[in-house]
């Protein structure tokens, strides 16, 4: 799963691939939204865990990654 996060006062959006299912960052999006957590918390594939103040959150995109075509064929 994609997921762009928007940073208030931040020039780029952090961008991560997540094994957690859409339902699962929407989940964790909502509680730091609705003040139940401080921290919205995502781990990306490699492992990593990303925090973000929920009072920072501009925006939250999921979406499914890009498929990466690899090698040559007819068009």
């Amino acid at each position: 799963m994609e997921v762009k996060i928007g940073v208030q006062h931040a020039p780029r959006e952090i961008v991560l691939e997540s094994g957690q299912s859409a339902e699962e960052v929407e989940s964790a999006v909502s509680d730091a939204l609705a003040g139940k957590s401080q921290l919205l918390s995502l781990v990306d594939d490699h492992g990593r865990k990303v925090l973000v103040p929920a009072d920072r959150l501009a925006y939250v995109e999921i979406g499914e990654p890009t498929a990466r075509k690899v090698g040559f064929g007819a068009l």
